[in-house]
């Protein structure tokens, strides 16, 4: 485990330590000299044991992997919650303040990865982990690959749109409407940061499911298009499922062969 106080200063103590659990490349398995490591950002409500199995897939591959746990999940959970409804909830502005500390705490990881000889940098990102990754990269020179597994344009049609987030549409949409949402919540959208994005000249891979009631399809392929037109180097990856069955077999399966073989050609 690594662990160390995030940069952020939060009311809630155990959401001010942040925890990574680390999977060191197996011995013999990279290209090369140069050591290669990828911060993987989890789901929302995601639990500890989750993504596990990936990073131990990707460590296998030679390539180093360190799984943070998102702010107000797992152990930086406070006790009065069951979920991580502090990360995204009806409350816009600690909504943004959970998204401001986890890219402030991602770039930390990437801080210690240096710190211990990792020079080649990727980010794996699903869910609100794909969006927490893609401002992360936006604001990041270091990272040189990206995979998000779900995307999006707009990070308030998500929450408008999903199914997973109803309750949290229910919880506001009586006192604003999705176009003034929309402009509270356009600095944590990933569509105001693609020209930023493009002019890095990172290589990157998008994955979205068609029959997806949390990420809408439509909203995937708007943010696709727009990285195709913004020149940036991707490809693009489409599930026959939907948002949760990714996880589940045999598309888990299918995903992690993508994720895997997209970081070991590119990393």
């Amino acid at each position: 485990m690594v662990r160390f106080r995030s940069p952020v200063e939060t009311p809630y103590e155990e959401n001010n330590t942040v925890e990574a659990r680390y999977f060191p490349a197996k011995p013999g398995r990279s290209r090369g000299k140069r050591k290669k490591a990828v911060v993987v950002l989890p789901h929302w409500n995601s639990h500890a044991a989750q993504h596990v199995a990936l990073c131990e897939g990707i460590a296998r591959f030679g390539i180093s992997a360190l799984r943070i746990s998102l702010p107000y999940h797992d152990r930086r959970m406070p006790p009065e919650l069951t979920r991580a409804d502090y990360a995204v909830s009806a409350n816009v502005a600690r909504t943004i303040d959970a998204t401001r500390q986890s890219v402030i705490d991602v770039r930390s990881c990437y801080d210690w990865l240096q710190s211990q000889g990792y020079e080649d940098l990727g980010i794996v990102g699903t869910s609100l982990g794909s969006c927490y990754g893609f401002l992360t990269s936006a604001h990041d020179e270091r990272i040189r690959v990206n995979v998000f597994n779900h995307c999006s344009t707009h990070f308030a049609d998500v929450v408008w749109q999903g199914l997973s987030t109803k309750h949290i549409r229910e919880g506001i949409e009586d006192q604003i409407d999705i176009d003034r949402l929309r402009g509270v919540w356009d600095c944590l959208s990933p569509v105001h940061y693609i020209d930023r994005f493009a002019a890095m000249n990172k290589r990157s891979s998008f994955m979205y499911a068609t029959y997806d009631t949390t990420f809408p399809p439509a909203l995937s392929k708007d943010i696709v298009d727009r990285i195709s037109r913004s020149g940036a180097n991707h490809k693009v990856v489409v599930m026959p499922c939907g948002h949760y069955t990714l996880g589940e077999s045999p598309f888990k399966f299918v995903a992690g062969y993508q994720i895997i073989s997209f970081l070991k050609r590119n990393l």
